[in-house]
């Protein structure tokens, strides 16, 4: 039977509280930073950890004193469209993708274990001559078949004075499957020695993932909710121009798993007065994509990608979309009425999401079982007589983020502390 998390819920913590008053310093070495994802799948963890970069690379140095450099590290090599702030650069791993046997090699014709090797000494070779104040871990917190946690365990053995964080999303997935994948890390002891703090990229008055049992619980202590990543997104896209007539934007995400989404949309009719722009996304295959662009109407434009996304999106009259992380962030951050399509497989975390939102009156959502293009254009012909109200939501996450960093990174006793505690904390208990 598979074993279930019950924790007693702690206090949320807010930023407030967490980040410490920082006096700027004289100017020395820049602070250096690494963002890690392991990117098998979709854009999502890379489109994070490099709004992640902006926001540090701009505000940062003002509460420490110092420049900052980084080092974003992903699996996917980057669109033309993806631009790093000053100072950062690109580390691109051999890629991984997702089968039904587990993660493979995309591109090269090795086996999965000399992959994996292969990551893991390039991940070390990097930590190791780049030596990162900061490393910030998207998610999964050793990566790919563990990739990253011996060369975390090197870290802290030769840079005692590292700072380690795990970014989680808002939403993870069902109690049930994230208590089995927490159990597959190995002891939360050797956790609670590899990583200071975890951050949560949500609003905890719309979904606790520490009340719903979603987090690590040897770490619930550890816990501190940013806010969503979304109001300053942006600030780093430049922006398109206008469109010359009113539009509704639909968008799938990356596209590698939206085809549903997209056959429907382009076979809706737009209201009145309205084009319809569709963005299939860098994913998705050319044969879907073909047959996408074969089925649109005549006020529908078929797009493989659209560069200024989050512009677009606020300019938008009304916009259809999954429910992916960084979509919604970029959602949220206007008065955009918005309709959710979530995926229910291979993960609930989208669904939850969409009802999340949905129930904060901050969105509308609609099932894939009731998915069609009539229930499309019926939404649509109301959602862009009116706008929406989302200030109710705390949406200043890439704002509080450089805040948690210069507070993390100005307290080396407690962070000495948090790495020599191998106990639980007590609040802590576990169920079969």
């Amino acid at each position: 039977m598979p074993h279930t998390t019950a924790t007693a819920a702690p206090a949320v913590t807010s930023a407030e509280t967490a980040v410490a008053t920082t006096v700027p310093a004289a100017a020395t070495a820049p602070t250096r930073v690494m963002l890690y994802s392991h990117d098998a799948q979709g854009l999502g963890h890379l489109r994070r950890n490099l709004a992640l970069a902006h926001h540090l690379a701009r505000l940062l140095p003002g509460l420490t004193g110092q420049e900052v450099t980084g080092m974003v590290v992903t699996g996917l090599p980057p669109a033309e469209d993806h631009t790093l702030p000053p100072g950062f650069d690109w580390l691109v791993l051999p890629g991984v993708a997702k089968s039904s046997s587990g993660y493979q090699p995309r591109h090269l014709r090795i086996t999965r274990s000399h992959l994996g090797q292969l990551r893991s000494q390039m991940l070390g070779a990097a930590l190791t001559a780049f030596a990162p104040d900061l490393l910030i871990i998207d998610r999964h917190p050793y990566g790919v078949r563990h990739e990253l946690r011996e060369p975390l365990r090197v870290l802290r053995r030769e840079r005692p004075s590292a700072r380690v964080v795990l970014g989680l999303r808002e939403v993870l997935d069902t109690p049930r499957t994230m208590a089995r994948e927490w159990d597959s890390l190995g002891p939360a002891s050797q956790m609670r020695r590899l990583i200071d703090q975890i951050w949560v990229y949500g609003d905890p008055e719309v979904h606790n993932i520490v009340a719903t049992s979603e987090s690590p619980w040897a770490l619930n202590d550890r816990v501190l909710f940013t806010g969503y990543l979304a109001h300053g997104r942006q600030a780093v896209e430049a922006r398109p121009e206008h469109a010359d007539r009113p539009f509704v934007l639909t968008t799938v995400g990356g596209g590698s798993d939206g085809y549903a989404l997209l056959r429907a949309a382009v076979s809706m009719t737009p209201p009145p007065g309205h084009d319809h722009i569709v963005v299939a996304g860098p994913q998705m295959s050319e044969k879907e994509l073909r047959q996408a662009e074969d089925s649109a109407g005549p006020r529908t434009q078929v797009r493989r990608s659209l560069p200024g996304m989050s512009h677009h999106i606020a300019e938008a009259a009304a916009v259809i979309a999954m429910a992916g992380y960084n979509t919604v962030c970029e959602i949220l951050a206007t008065s955009t009425p918005a309709l959710l399509v979530p995926r229910e497989v291979p993960r609930q975390e989208q669904v939850i999401r969409a009802r999340a939102l949905s129930r904060v009156g901050a969105v509308e959502h609609l099932e894939l079982g009731t998915l069609t293009p009539e229930a499309l254009s019926r939404w649509a012909a109301g959602a862009v007589e009116g706008r929406q109200d989302r200030e109710h939501l705390d949406l200043d996450g890439l704002d509080t983020v450089p805040r948690l960093a210069a507070s993390l990174l100005a307290t080396p006793t407690r962070r000495d502390r948090l790495v020599r505690t191998s106990t639980l904390p007590a609040e802590g208990a576990r169920a079969s």
